[in-house]
């Protein structure tokens, strides 16, 4: 019994390291769509090819995220933003989107 316990929380923790590799690579791949976009300006025609591709699918779905039309919309909304992905998930930017929703809403 103890087996299959340490067995299920190894392949449990296994499975979470597989999808955080996978989200890693979306997260290039937005990077490579936003440096595109600044390039020449086709950043999110690239990210939603790349999305509805046959491996854009399977990378999305190995990280956990379901391959619809909703998250190509969203992905290509992200790109359009121009902000890199180390930025977007800072702390600093976080706070100061929220300063700048609250300033708006005042």
């Amino acid at each position: 019994m103890i087996d299959f316990v340490d067995g299920t929380a190894f392949n449990h923790e296994q499975g979470n390291r597989s999808r955080k590799l996978f989200a890693a690579v979306v997260l290039a791949a937005l990077d490579d769509a936003i440096a595109d976009d600044k390039k020449y300006g086709n950043g999110p025609e690239q990210i939603a090819r790349w999305a509805r591709s046959r491996d854009g699918r399977e990378v999305l779905s190995c990280a956990g995220i379901d391959p619809n039309e909703r998250v190509v919309a969203g992905l290509m909304e992200f790109v359009s933003k121009g902000v890199r992905t180390s930025v977007a998930l800072s702390r600093e930017e976080s706070e100061r989107r929220q300063a700048q929703e609250q300033a708006e809403a005042a």
